[in-house]
This record gives C-alpha cells, structure tokens and sequence, in this order.
C-alpha cells in the first residue's frame, strides 16, 4: 500500500494542536480558575510504615482562612480505591502503607492559611518495621504490607511450553544471568493538577484537570462519592506530559477533591508541587530478572527459564497488567520450543508502582537482548546471525503458542534495514577487535591516575543492537473496543471525538487525517471535540498504544457510516445505480462512472437539506484473543508489531561517561497516518529509553525517596542524546485503518538494551544492571549500590 494512494494518510503534516502550544494559549489544568475557588493541601506524615492511632485537626480548624479539613470521615462512598485491586485507601485512617499515603486534606481560599493549618494537624502513628526490599518480599518470615492478604504476592503468571529438562539436556551451551532494573520516575513537565467543579444540580460534579484515562477517573470518584457515573463529568485539560503517569495518581486527587468540593459547595482545586508529585506518583517497576537458557552449538535455542520478580509498593495498581506483558514477551521475538516462565510481582513498602511508558516490556527486553548478545559471544557468532537464526518468521510459534500467521511478521526486515543504514556489522568487528576484551571484572578505584586524564586516549567507540515485537493494543488484559463520534456540519466542517484521550500523542491530529482522508476533506476541516465523559461513550483506557489501531478504526467507522448516506443521495439525486462508486478526495465526490462531481460542502447541504443524518457513532470491537491462565498458553494478542535499534555511543574508560552518539531506530507500525507525528515518536521514545539506559533511577532508602526533584532525578537533555535516525518498514494491518497498527511505546522499549551492548562492544565487558552511570561502568555496581 503505497502512500501516493492516499490524499491525507502517509503525509508530514503539523499537529491541529501545535499552534496553541507554541503560542502559550493551549489551557493546562494550573490555567484555568473559578470564581470562590479553594485551594487543597495534601497532610502526609513522616512514617512510611504505621498504625494510625490518632488524627487530631482541632488546632488546624482554627486557622483564619480554612474552610474544612477533610479526613476518610468525609468520604460518602467507598474510601478504599484502585484501578484493578481495591487495596489503596482515599484517606488512609488505620494505617500507613508508604510515604505517599495521605491523612487529611486542608481546604481554603487562603494558601498560606491553608499551609500553616496543614502543620497544625497532629497525626499519631505506631511505627511498623520497614519492608523495602522487594526480593525478600515471599520470604516465609516477611514483614506482611496488607495482612488480609495472608501473602505479600500481588499476582504470579506462569508459562509453559514444551519439556524444560529435555530442552536443556539437548543443549551444548548453557549459561545462566541475573539483571536488574531500577524504578523510574514518569518525568514529565507539569506536575499533576485537578479541580473539581460543584455542578447546579445536586450531587453533580464536573471535573477538570491533567487526567489521562478520563473514563477510569470517572468511575473511581463515582464509587468514592456513591453516586451513579453520569453525575462524574471527567473534562480533560491539555496534558503537559504524560507517559502513563498520570492515570491512578489522579484518579486520588480527583476523588479527594471531589469530597472537599462537596463539603464546601465551592470549586476545589490540588495542584502538586514536583516534589509531591515525585513522592506521591507511582513509578516503572523495578525488576529482578533471573534467566537460564540453552542453546546448540549451531546457535538454535533449545531451553529457556525465566523467574521475574517485580516490586508492585504499596498497592497493585497495574502490576497484574503490565507483569502478564512481560509474560507473554519474556522469551523476545525468538522461538523457542521449551519454556518454563514465572513472573510475579510483591507488594512492599515502597512507592508503588504502575503504567508506564512500555508497560513491562523495557525490562525483559534489557534482559533478553543482553542475553542473545552474550550468547553470540559464546559460540563465536555475530549478533545478527544468531537473531537471524532463532528470529521469528512468518508462522512461527510464540511461546504462549500463537501462530503468527495474520500480520507480516517483519523482524529480519527491521532488522536489515537498520543494520545497513549503520553499517553495523564493519564497525562491531572492527571495535570488537581494536579494544582488548577485559572480560566481566571490574575496578573498585575511583582515583584516576595522572595518564588518564590525557585526552582522547580513553574514549572507547562501541555498536550494539536490540530488537523487540510487541503485541498491540491490550490484549487479553480486557475488553479491548471504543467508539467514535462525527458530526458534520451543512458547510461541510466536521466535529470530531474519540472515545480515547489526547495525551500529547497526537492522537487528535492522527484521528483527523483518518477522517479526513475517508471523507475527502483536510484535516483543517474538522474541528476537534474537547475530551468529556459526558460527550462520548467509554472507549477504555488511552494506553498499549491502542489509539491509532483501535481508535483510529473507530473514526474511520464513523465516517463510513456518514461516507455511504452521502452517497446514497447522491446515487438518488443523479439517478445512478445502487452499484455506483463514488471518489471522495481534495474536497470533492466523483462518480467514478460517469466523471459527475460535486463540492463535499455542496453535497453536505444539499444532505442537510433533504434530512439525511451526518452524524454517527463508529465503533470498533478488537478481534478476540484468549489466555489461559494456568499455563500460559494462548493467543495473547490480535497482532503485533516490530522494532530493531542500533546505538552508536563512546564510553570514557576512566570517567565512566557514556554518550549515546547515534541511534539508528527502525520500526514496522503499520501504514504511517502522519509521518511527522511517527517521527516525534521515534525521537522521544528512544530520548526516554536512552535516560533508562544511563542515568535514570528512583532512589529509595527505607522506602523514601531520596531524589525528589530534577537537581538529582536526572534525566536526558540534548546533549546528552546524539543523533536520532528513524525509518520505518510498512507493512499495512489487516485490523487497523488504513493498515495502520502501534508505535509509541515500541520506540522507547529497546534502547537501553541497545546502549548495554553498545557499551559491552566498546569496553569488553558486560553490565547487568542498569542505569549505566559512571559508576556502574568504573566499578559494575550503580551509584544507587555502592550506596547502599
């Protein structure tokens, strides 16, 4: 499918969005304001772990300026909460989780009133011992975070295929690794803000803010304010970042504001500060990856194992989700006929851990593709042949069983495209050969010597590739469809909305050229619907990079609908036949027959004027997939998509600095809609993957975290992060519009693992551990390591 077919899809085009932010006028959630507007202050206390003994607000009431001070006493519905599990409380009232937990909330017009009273509260607290690291979590004799549970187990997904010990005794090579990956903290600009607005009908409220799952907002307030979901209006403000971040944490402030807006009858806004937003938001999980795997002396891979075992904090949140991801992509796009998997993830006293950017992929992929690095280098074989060797191809068998039959399975084009766009292979053998291999030990002295200062002497250059696929949209994780609302207008302009929200994706831009390429009109055409609950019906969670597949279809569904009574009048308006084809591009509908042609404004008047409904709702259910839990097994997703990426970097051998000099970034998504829009993806994922690759940790010490604002939460800048190369192989989707399938968080999931074999080729050495910071290179073990 070529791009010169279509009028719209394909082109580079500039987002509908784009001119409101570069001119500052795009409202945040901190822009807008309400006439009586409260402010609300978060009172959290200093013990990470304990029972709540006592809560005295009697001093904080007395303050001057302080409306109310709003404790779990408050709540009218349901003040234990969360997105899949209920285990996290609105108000914590009998016992303390993590530091994040909130106890009362102070409410005023008076900010400075509201602070000092915030001080003013008295919290009483027994404390609990501390249970921070999450590898003793299932220790027979471990400290218990929610005691009901009779176990600090979150969920566990096993895997099995085939016969384990079989595929390891017929293995001439078997070598067994551990790796660990850090929490990760979302990063994104603006820190979270909500308001919720008193509505003039009784128990009616309208709230607005940075939420990024408008519909998942929704239905936890309306069970904290035990009211029906049409009384929650969720109305979504522009989102100045968020990366799945911005899912749970606001789901809490949306339902705490919303309490203190009833008991005030007045708009009641929280706006954190980044240092709150760091302690309270959750995080990437932090990962131990255990893995055991055999292979042939040709290379095939006969056996893996695979034990993984994640840090879920204080409350499940997403952990079910994005550890049965993990799962079900844990072996990497390589076939393998024995595999024995077990993910689970722990609670602990940690900040908890949820949806992030690449969902329990970025973790197995850093260990799987590190893994089939070290492999090559053991049987004497170069990355790319024993990838090419255990690759999948088209109908290979997944280890959850799956045929992967309907979509073109695209790895070694990925995988060819981007090893001769960075001449990968000249120039991993002539570093692999230029620099002494200096095995697997490491240096502990951190005082250079006087001839390590020389320049340029002990930069080394390195080559390193990784690869991925990733099952599109949510998969057997739930219900998986959406919806779509169009409208146009007499003269022809069009309103437009989706069930899924606008995140900074693009997704409006993306969802516009969709239906203005079905209808022959420009994107300028149509006008974009500000995302409301009250507006469209629930189209599930903007997240798995669904929105272009499932959404996108949605849209496309949509305009068909209206497409085909267009053209119902005018096959009556003409007398043509009922088997007559009409071309609708460049603002114009041609009968294909006969050359007639008519204006798409014209034909929209005349329409309106004949009585012929232009709006529809476009919906679109994906294909059904299954999993069966107790083994693993099953068709997990409806089709996936491909990845391969080669980092270039130079490592200073006596600072430990690594640059990421060049990454070359190939992906299959699919029909590219908006290129542009694909190119800013490519560019940003792989900038966040290379932060997770060198320098990015949550550091927590006794379950606090320690690095609570960007001095020392680093994370890339430009200079930091080289050049970017992206292409993309596509190959169209017989489930998606107009061939298009997913692309955001494939572009972030493979860098680090990429950037650790880079670095492995410049040093002759290799890391388990990531970020790569400069100590970790000087000595194998993280800042964060050393201190403890």
């Amino acid at each position: 499918m070529k791009n010169n077919i279509f009028s719209v899809v394909g082109k580079n085009l500039p987002r509908t969005d784009a001119y409101e932010k570069v001119t500052g006028r795009a409202q945040y959630a901190a822009d807008i304001s309400f006439p009586g507007m409260c402010f609300a202050a978060q009172k959290k206390t200093t013990v990470p772990h304990g029972i709540i003994k006592n809560i005295d607000i009697s001093q904080a009431e007395r303050v001057t300026g302080v409306e109310v001070i709003i404790t779990h006493k408050d709540v009218p519905g349901n003040n234990i909460s969360g997105v899949i599990k209920y285990d996290q409380p609105v108000f914590s009232f009998d016992k303390i989780y993590c530091p994040a937990d909130v106890v009362s909330l102070v409410v005023g017009e008076d900010k400075e009133a509201v602070q000092k009273a915030l001080t003013l509260i008295k919290i009483e607290v027994e404390e609990l011992p501390v249970l921070s690291d999450y590898t003793h979590a299932l220790d027979k004799d471990a400290l218990l975070i929610h005691p009901e549970n009779k176990s600090n187990l979150i969920n566990h997904y096993p895997l099995r295929k085939g016969n384990i010990e079989k595929g390891f005794q017929e293995s001439d090579v078997i070598i067994e690794r551990t790796y660990t990956t850090p929490a990760i903290e979302h990063a994104y600009i603006e820190p979270e803000c909500i308001t919720a607005v008193p509505d003039f009908r009784k128990d009616v409220y309208k709230i607005y803010g940075s939420v990024q799952n408008p519909f998942t907002c929704r239905r936890i307030v309306a069970q904290v304010m035990k009211v029906p979901l049409a009384n929650i209006h969720i109305i979504q403000n522009e989102l100045g970042g968020s990366f799945g971040g911005k899912d749970d944490t606001m789901d809490m402030l949306a339902a705490r504001a919303c309490v203190a807006c009833k008991k005030v009858g007045k708009p009641v806004r929280i706006h954190l500060s980044r240092e709150e937003s760091i302690i309270e938001s959750y995080k990437r999980h932090p990962y131990t990856m255990n893995y055991k795997v055999g292979v042939s002396n040709k290379g095939i891979l006969k056996a893996m194992k695979i034990d993984i075992l994640a840090d879920g904090g204080a409350y499940a949140s997403m952990s079910p989700f994005v550890t049965w991801r993990s799962v079900v992509q844990a072996t990497g796009p390589y076939e393998v006929k024995n595999v024995h998997t077990d993910v689970r993830a722990v609670y602990t006293n940690n900040p908890y851990t949820g949806a992030m950017r690449g969902f329990g992929s970025p973790q197995i992929i850093f260990a799987q593709e590190s893994l089939m690095d070290e492999l090559a280098d053991e049987l004497h074989m170069s990355p790319i042949e024993i990838r090419r060797i255990n690759g999948y191809k088209q109908d290979s068998e997944t280890a959850s069983g799956q045929i992967l039959s309907n979509h073109v399975v695209s790895l070694n084009q990925v995988i060819d495209k981007a090893t001769k766009e960075s001449d990968f292979e000249k120039k991993y053998e002539t570093y692999k050969a230029k620099y002494s291999v200096e095995g697997n030990s490491h240096s502990i002295n951190l005082i250079l010597n006087d001839n390590q200062f020389s320049a340029g002497s002990n930069i080394k250059e390195g080559i390193g590739l990784a690869c991925s696929f990733r099952g599109c949209s949510l998969g057997a994780e739930g219900v998986d469809a959406t919806g779509s609302l169009i409208s146009i207008q007499k003269d022809g302009s069009v309103y437009l909305i989706s069930g899924l929200a606008e995140n900074g994706q693009g997704l409006r831009m993306t969802f516009s050229m969709i239906a203005a390429e079905t209808l022959g009109i420009s994107p300028d055409d149509i006008y974009y619907l500000e995302q409301d609950t009250s507006r469209v019906a629930d189209g599930g969670p903007t997240v798995a990079s669904r929105s272009t597949l499932v959404g996108g279809e949605a849209v496309k569904n949509a305009a068909e609908i209206v497409k085909k009574r267009i053209e119902k009048m005018l096959i009556d308006e003409w007398e043509l036949s009922e088997r007559a084809t009409f071309k609708f591009a460049d603002h114009y509908i041609v009968h294909e027959g006969s050359g007639k042609k008519i204006a798409v404004s014209e034909a929209c008047d005349k329409a309106y004027l004949n009585g012929v409904n232009l709006s529809a709702y476009g919906w679109f259910k994906a294909p059904e997939v299954d999993w069966d839990e107790e083994i693993g097994q099953g068709p997990a997703y409806f089709t996936y998509v491909y990845g391969c990426q080669i980092a270039e970097v130079e490592v200073n051998a006596a600072s430990g600095k690594i640059l990421v000099k060049r990454v070359t970034a190939v992906h299959d998504a699919g029909q590219i809609i908006n290129r542009l829009g694909a190119l800013g993806q490519i560019y940003g994922g792989v900038s966040m993957g290379a932060g997770y690759g060198i320098m990015e940790e949550v550091i927590v010490k006794n379950a606090e975290i320690q690095n609570i604002n960007f001095d020392e939460y680093l994370i890339p800048t430009s200079v930091d992060v080289g050049e970017i190369r992206a292409f993309f192989v596509e190959n169209p989707d017989r489930f998606g519009p107009f061939g298009a399938k997913s692309l955001g968080e494939p572009t972030l999931e493979i860098t680090a693992a990429a950037i650790n074999n880079a670095v492995a080729n410049a040093l002759g050495k290799r890391f388990y551990h990531l970020p790569l910071d400069l100590e970790q290179i000087k000595t194998g073990k993280t800042l964060y390591q050393i201190k403890k």
